[in-house]
């Protein structure tokens, strides 16, 4: 018997982790706020639900993937009021990049109403998303976690487990996307000197990510920073602001200094102030440039 799913947020990343839901065999139902997001699963048998909350089967499995807390919070506890219409076994497996607190809330008004929650916050840029190369970071009850497995490997090539607390995947994502967003830093200051010293950063870049630095955030960043190219934008700049906010603000729920976590809220808060809110999130770098007075076309 094919398995029954509900899918709530259809963009950039949550269309292709939908879509690869369906070809391993799984019936959907989605919603997405935009309708028309929609078309290109329905397409290939998926249902859409009038609201969030319908595509939820009391017992069943419901996958979400949203942009912040608040519309994590308001399809769980809300008027689509998700937890209540999934009831006792039902799961909801959240992968957005949201608060540990919002998650630990949620948690407990699954709980209150029988159903469980899953954090299963992903690594991976829509290319990756598509090619069902994900890597998956999960926490909270180990049966539920068990249940909900098989879909995580039809979306990613990766899971870690971090335990039961309901919050521990969320803050090994946002300690990753910190590391991620430092990095673009480092490789824009250092590719700043390198030009304004006289040497091509193209040629620097490609000789240290073939070296000391070859993994894929320096490989796929670094050659996005030395050329410039920051469209399409796979994660747009305010996205980017609204992680580091959440990693400012989690670091200091466990009193943790992170200097560097507030130098790159400036240097989001500096790019969109100078209208690149459109491009992708290492357009930060663009910062080091401006600073040394070099000219940048946006």
């Amino acid at each position: 018997m094919t398995q029954k799913i509900g899918f709530v947020g259809l963009g950039a990343m949550g269309l292709p982790m939908a879509s690869n839901l369906i070809a391993a065999g799984y019936q959907l139902t989605v919603y997405n706020r935009t309708a028309s997001k929609a078309e290109p699963l329905l397409a290939h048998g998926a249902h859409r639900a009038a609201r969030a909350g319908d595509v939820a089967r009391p017992g069943g499995i419901v996958v979400s993937m949203l942009a912040d807390d608040a519309s994590l919070e308001a399809l769980v506890a809300g008027e689509d009021a998700l937890a209540a219409n999934l009831g006792p076994d039902g799961i909801h497996v959240s992968m957005s990049t949201v608060s540990p607190a919002i998650t630990r809330k949620l948690a407990r008004v699954h709980a209150e109403r029988e159903s469980t929650m899953i954090a299963a916050p992903v690594f991976g840029r829509p290319n990756a998303a598509a090619a069902k190369k994900l890597w998956i970071c999960t926490s909270g009850p180990a049966d539920a976690k068990a249940r909900v497995r098989p879909l995580l490997e039809a979306m990613g090539q990766g899971i870690f487990d971090f335990g039961e607390d309901p919050d521990a995947a969320n803050v090994v994502k946002l300690a990753g996307n910190f590391m991620i967003a430092a990095s673009f830093e480092a490789i824009s200051e250092a590719l700043t000197m390198v030009q304004k010293s006289g040497v091509d950063p193209v040629a620097a870049i490609e000789m240290l990510m073939t070296t000391l630095f070859a993994s894929p955030v320096y490989q796929g960043y670094g050659a996005m920073i030395a050329h410039r190219k920051f469209t399409p934008a796979g994660f747009r700049l305010p996205l980017g602001l609204k992680d580091i906010d959440l990693v400012l603000k989690t670091a200091a729920e466990a009193n943790v200094p992170m200097p560097a976590a507030s130098l790159l809220r400036d240097r989001f808060l500096s790019a969109i102030a100078k209208g690149r809110a459109d491009l992708d999130w290492s357009a930060i770098a663009l910062g080091a440039a401006d600073d040394a007075g070099l000219k940048v076309s946006r």
